[in-house]
């Protein structure tokens, strides 16, 4: 899926880089202004995702794709787009971006980041993964079980809502 998300919805952004899909984040603009904003929605086809009631009405009027969210937190702004949507949002490790900008990431061997991370990284871990935006590298350290536990706990809240 495609969005392009609004300056108060970073953290918003960053999930639905990893979940695997396609987020213009208006911080990552040169110009961040509404305008730019919902030109850049309606010429790339994508889904605005915003917090701010002005700009919601703005892209309603120009009849774009628009989700006005009201929740904090990110599962709680997941669940509340998916009801937007109608469905859940999928959840594609496979097809993680970056999420600082938004690059595809491809997997790299540990002999390939010897310079690029701690020694200590390269040694314990086997998998990474170079975005191909900003050159940043990951790999599946302490907080991925704080990332499975969001995305558990998404999941769960779904079922719940019965939209999966």
């Amino acid at each position: 899926m495609r969005f392009v998300v609004d300056g108060m919805l970073g953290k918003l952004a960053r999930w639905l880089r990893i979940s695997g899909h396609d987020v213009v984040y208006s911080n990552d603009l040169r110009r961040s202004d509404d305008e730019s904003i919902l030109e850049l929605a309606l010429r790339e086809d994508r889904i605005l995702i915003t917090s701010d009631v002005g700009l919601y009405k703005r892209c309603k009027k120009h009849r774009a794709r628009c989700v006005l969210l009201r929740s904090e937190g990110t599962v709680n702004q997941l669940v509340e787009l998916s009801r937007f949507l109608g469905r859940p949002i999928p959840v594609d490790f496979e097809s993680s971006r970056c999420p600082e900008c938004n690059g595809e990431l491809v997997e790299i061997g540990a002999e390939e980041v010897r310079n690029h991370v701690p020694e200590s990284i390269a040694q314990r871990y086997e998998s990474f993964w170079r975005c191909t935006g900003c050159g940043k590298v990951y790999w599946e350290g302490s907080h991925w079980r704080s990332i499975i536990k969001t995305v558990n706990e998404y999941k769960r809240r779904i079922k719940s809502a019965e939209l999966g």
